[in-house]
């Protein structure tokens, strides 16, 4: 609870939880959104928490999805309009000659390894990323379930809470 001005996705789950440990002993009101015991408020803004978190750590993965599912088919795209500039040249020359072919092939087959450049990195740093969010959720998960137990352990009151701190770093 001293901590509060640490950065980071649990520092921000624990700062949460103690707001909804405060927000219960001031609570007076007995209106439907307020009616609720201790435990459902902390698990409550705990869960909402959770998911803030996760929405902030999945921002941009959308647009490397993107990219990893489009970029080939830019590519093939380009592989397209380099095979129907080879053709037109050919029916512009009259002959299939290397001469002829080679400028538009070429610029085909580079569009293709650009497609497929792009797509690669996109795709693994897309994977990366999902991995390490799944990751991350799962100890924001573990955490909050910790940072209930504890609160649990404390009767849900505040004060209580840190003196089971201060006994738990004696040990």
């Amino acid at each position: 609870a001293a901590l509060e001005e640490q950065q980071g996705s649990a520092a921000h789950l624990a700062a949460a939880g103690f707001e909804a440990l405060r927000n219960a002993d001031g609570e007076a009101s007995h209106d439907l959104q307020h009616n609720w015991d201790r435990q459902d408020l902390l698990e409550r803004r705990l869960r909402q928490q959770i998911q803030k978190e996760r929405r902030s750590l999945e921002a941009g993965l959308a647009v490397l999805a993107s990219i990893g599912s489009t970029a080939p088919f830019v590519g093939l795209f380009g592989t397209v309009f380099g095979i129907i500039h080879a053709l037109t040249a050919i029916s512009a020359s009259g002959s299939a000659s290397i001469d002829v072919v080679a400028g538009p092939i070429g610029e085909a087959l580079v569009t293709t390894g650009i497609g497929i450049a792009v797509a690669v990195p996109a795709v693994l740093a897309y994977n990366f990323f999902v991995r390490r969010l799944k990751l991350i959720s799962a100890d924001l998960d573990d955490f909050a379930a910790d940072f209930v137990s504890l609160a649990q352990r404390a009767g849900f009151r505040l004060k209580a809470v840190a003196t089971v701190r201060k006994q738990a770093i004696v040990v």
